[in-house]
Parts: C-alpha cells; structure tokens; sequence
C-alpha cells in the first residue's frame, strides 16, 4: 500500500463503512463476534484489504470468513455508494493474525520473566567461585611490576 493522502482517506472510510454494515446490516448466523481491525487501499484504488479478527474458537473463525465472503457483494455495493468514488475497489478479506501473534510473543516473555526470577533465586547468597572480579585491571599490572 502507498502512503497516498486519498488512499488513506478511502481506508478508513471503508473501515467505518463495513464495521457499521457487520454490526447492523449482515445478519449471517455464521458471523461471529468480529473486529476490523486495518483496511489498506492500492495507491491506484482498485483494490481494499480488509483485516479483521473474530473472537471464539476456530471454527467461528471458519464460519465468519465463510459468511464475510458471501456478503462480500452487499458490502462492495455500499461501499461504492457511500464513498461516491468512480470505481469502487474490489473488496478482500483477511484474518488478522496480530492478536494470535501478540498473545505468543506474551507467554514468552513471561516465561522468561520467570526463568530469570528462578536464577536470581538460586543466585541469592552465593559467591562466585573464584575471585569476584576476574579481570586484572591496569592498577594492579603496576603493583605487580
């Protein structure tokens, strides 16, 4: 996508646009609970990504692209109708993988959070074995000459 003033405004145009028709217009037993999260428009304007992530299980993720793919028509005609653009752009969606990706990427660090409070744990109250400071340092190069 190009950062194009006029694509831009389209997108977020079009993400008020089909997030008001999911809410109040389809009525697709198959859809569930469902965020658009981005819409991205080509520079030329003929094609919408529409990113979106559903709340539940797998398979009401499978039945919300199934019923946004079936209304995918209606929601082209709006958009065309609401926006007055000469050619409206070929709609296309796709599921946002951002939150699976953020809540991966969270149990990480917690995990790591904890490995390091093990360490500190069994690091309290010990010494290392040998000297405290390994390294000589240029002060004690000259007492040992």
């Amino acid at each position: 996508m190009s950062e194009n003033p006029r694509a831009r405004r389209l997108a977020d145009r079009i993400k008020e646009i089909v997030a008001q028709m999911l809410d109040t217009r389809i009525k697709d037993p198959r859809l569930g609970f469902v965020t658009v999260t981005d819409v991205r428009v080509t520079g030329d304007l003929q094609q919408a990504s529409v990113f979106y992530t559903v709340f539940g299980s797998d398979e009401e993720r499978t039945g919300t692209a199934a019923a946004l793919e079936s209304a995918k028509g209606m929601i082209r005609s709006e958009v065309g109708k609401q926006t007055g653009v000469r050619l409206t752009p070929t709609i296309e969606f796709h599921l946002d993988s951002v939150p699976e990706t953020a809540a991966h990427l969270d149990a990480a660090l917690s995990q790591a959070r904890l490995r390091d409070a093990e360490l500190a744990a069994l690091r309290e109250g010990k010494s290392p074995a040998g000297d405290a400071d390994p390294y000589r340092t240029s002060d004690e190069r000259a007492d040992d000459e």
